[in-house]
């Protein structure tokens, strides 16, 4: 009987339509090996729309996160240097730059009386 179980293995299939459209996940399918689960799979798609590639991947090969692993993908609450807050100065400090810039006049005055 354990060896019905594990004649067949799950299998994930994923298609793109287009060569430069992206891979998506189809189905999962049982099959023996992996020749025949392209068999399946072509013979499952090419009836009903275009493809230009199917990828075949056996679902022992994908990683799945875990609990702990999960903990990781939360939010990092230390960056506030992304945010425009933490420059806040910066409108004083331009305010300040604009008042000691040279005007026109000024300038002007600096090469004396033409006579």
């Amino acid at each position: 009987m354990s060896n019905e179980k594990t004649f067949y293995h799950e299998y994930e299939i994923f298609s793109k339509r287009t060569p430069s459209s992206a891979f998506q996940h189809q189905f999962s399918l049982l099959a023996p090996n992996e020749e025949m689960a392209l068999i399946m799979a072509q013979e499952n798609f090419m009836r009903r729309e275009p493809v230009a590639d199917i990828w075949i991947v056996n679902r022992k090969h994908i990683k799945r996160m875990n609990a702990e692993e999960k903990l990781t993908l939360g939010r990092l609450e230390n960056k506030e240097y992304r945010t425009t807050k933490g420059y806040g100065y910066l409108k004083k400090k331009w305010r300040q730059y604009e008042q000691e810039m040279l005007d026109e006049k000024e300038i002007l005055s600096w090469g004396g009386e033409r006579k």
